[in-house]
């Protein structure tokens, strides 16, 4: 398991897992949400590709409407 941070959080997540996996593991998946890997925004497209490393701080902002 590799140790990241989750919304400032100690998180565990298996070797290899992409920003698209975890989206799917936490129920995010189809949620309007934006994701940061350390502190850079990855877009939605880049998710399957891009690849969680150990350390990797990973924050997940949940789009609410207003008005």
């Amino acid at each position: 398991m590799l140790d990241i941070e989750l919304n400032g959080s100690p998180y565990q997540v298996p070797p290899d897992v992409s920003l698209q996996e975890l989206a799917g593991q936490l129920g995010l998946a189809g949620q309007a949400v934006a994701v940061a890997v350390n502190r850079e925004v990855v877009p939605r497209q880049r998710w399957p590709e891009r690849r969680l490393q150990a350390r990797d701080k990973v924050d997940i902002v949940r789009a609410i409407g207003g008005g």
